[in-house]
């Protein structure tokens, strides 16, 4: 029989999704891109005092847009509101809860001004993750998440983890599809 481990598995499915389909497909990220809007009213970074969403989240220069509860329909998002969705929701949070970074959150953190420092961000986060669940071994993926977690506070740091690898597949799929699309909406795609 095979060794059973599932902490590299884990980190395995997330690096190779990152390495193969996701993180190239971010590079020369343009800051039209980082900002454009496909639909009206959309949700995205902006400077300071230009949102016109009910909440502006955000320590710097820039705030990301959102409202809680969320409306319904949401308001269609940018590449760089999904970028900063996954580096403090996804991420820098967990970073925090599980993984020893400074306490962070929508309202503290500090966006990026250009789509280079996004990825930069970006790229810090991930790697923190994947050192964090690496450090997590066998025996800690089977222990409760805490209360950090809210209502998956009872649920295995394993579960957590294939969450998160969800999250960061499903919403960097994305942002690569809003970059397929960018092209073809600005003629350099006909």
């Amino acid at each position: 029989m095979t060794d059973q481990t599932w902490n590299p598995r884990l980190r395995d499915q997330l690096a190779y999704h990152w390495t193969a389909q996701l993180r190239g497909r971010l590079d020369g990220l343009t800051d039209d891109e980082y900002f454009w809007e496909p639909a009206p009213g959309c949700w995205s970074v902006r400077p300071r005092g230009a949102g016109t969403a009910p909440v502006q989240g955000g320590a710097g220069a820039m705030t990301i847009d959102f409202a809680m509860p969320e409306p319904d329909p949401p308001p269609f998002t940018t590449i760089a509101w999904r970028l900063g969705h996954v580096i403090v929701g996804v991420l820098a949070v967990r970073n925090a809860a599980h993984f020893g970074r400074a306490e962070i959150d929508y309202q503290s953190f500090e966006y990026a001004t250009t789509a280079a420092d996004a990825l930069a961000q970006l790229d810090a986060e991930y790697a923190a993750w994947m050192a964090g669940v690496e450090s997590l071994g066998e025996e800690w993926l089977a222990r409760p998440c805490g209360e950090a977690e809210g209502p998956w506070a009872d649920r295995s740091m394993a579960e957590l983890v294939l969450h998160i690898n969800r999250e960061m597949i499903h919403h960097l799929a994305e942002v690569c599809l809003l970059r397929d699309l960018y092209p073809h909406t600005h003629g350099k795609g006909q």
